[in-house]
């Protein structure tokens, strides 16, 4: 039986898994608000309890760099540590990896039907693959091609320097700046504050107290595909082509020819907008470069527990090895 966690700024997804011949089967599965608990220690005690299970094993993808047996997590006042997960579970090791590349080891289990595709390419495309997932932050990932099989490994890519593309971009950056210095793509999230703060638009009451009471991202994005904020439509717009401009940045810098992935809770609730032209334009202009991701299938996850899934496939992985 093997426990696996999907841990992120806003939530903290666990799930028992049962192995058998390769295939797994959900047996519990929880989802906690993860700014309403102290630490990740807390939250997996509180669910081993409830569900009443001990599994033999255990791994969980967080979001940012892990070292060590160790995560400073990149967007919660947690330092998870796996020596102390081992001894909450009675277990002789727990396992941490980056969350995205949990991401990357689920994609494997995934179906047809879990995924949607955002453009269609000839024949069937091979080599490096990459999974980039916007949420609270902006995680990626990469899986290497040697020919044979793809192998995971983890990156930091959405704290990489923010590069504007136009007028209004170079306006975000400098905005960004005065507020946090340093501008990531991680940082472009915050869009929505941008263009209210800088008179593109009023702020209605009702998104106001929503968003104070639930996740931002998701409150602006319903606001936006359901068409009852204008100001919401303008920053989902500009979100959705930044966010297709360093997907392609990361298909480029991977060489990811045999294709990208979009995780995450969000990219599934804004297909609409996604699948419109915005997110493609700018995933494909890069230039000489776009004959090049004009052949690079880019698709969206739609499966919720694919990152459980995949740190469920490393903890069956590495206890094997």
């Amino acid at each position: 039986m093997i426990l696996a966690g999907d841990i992120g700024g806003t939530n903290a997804r666990l799930a028992v898994f049962d192995v058998q011949d390769g295939h797994f089967s959900l047996i519990s599965a929880s989802v906690f608000p993860s700014r309403e608990y102290t630490s990740l220690d807390e939250i997996v005690s509180k669910f081993v309890r409830t569900a009443n299970v001990r599994p033999d094993a255990a791994c969980f993808g967080v979001a940012g760099p892990v070292r060590n047996g160790r995560v400073e997590a990149s967007n919660l006042p947690w330092v998870i540590e796996s020596k102390r997960l081992a001894q909450e579970l009675d277990l002789k090791k727990a396992l941490l990896i980056n969350d995205l590349e949990a991401n990357a080891w689920g994609i494997a289990f995934l179906d047809p039907a879990d995924l949607v595709s955002l453009n269609q390419v000839k024949g069937t495309p091979v080599g490096n693959q990459a999974v980039i997932s916007a949420g609270t932050g902006l995680g990626e990932a990469g899986m290497y091609w040697d020919g044979t099989k793809h192998h995971v490994f983890a990156c930091e890519g959405g704290h990489a320097d923010f590069a504007p593309r136009n007028e209004l971009e170079t306006e975000l950056l400098r905005y960004l700046r005065v507020r946090f210095g340093h501008v990531s793509y991680e940082r472009i999230v915050s869009v929505f504050n941008f263009l209210r703060d800088t008179g593109r638009g009023v702020e209605p009451q009702w998104l106001a107290d929503e968003m104070l009471h639930s996740d931002p991202a998701a409150a602006i994005s319903r606001a936006a595909i359901d068409g009852k904020c204008g100001l919401s439509e303008q920053a989902l717009d500009l979100f959705v082509s930044i966010y297709g401009a360093e997907a392609g940045n990361l298909a480029l810098k991977i060489m990811a020819t045999g294709g990208i992935y979009l995780g995450g809770g969000i990219a599934p609730k804004m297909l609409p907008k996604l699948a419109g032209p915005l997110f493609m334009e700018g995933f494909l202009s890069k230039g000489r470069m776009q004959h090049l991701l004009e052949g690079i299938p880019v698709k969206v996850i739609t499966n919720d527990k694919v990152a459980l899934l995949g740190a469920a496939h490393f903890a069956v992985v590495r206890t094997a090895a």
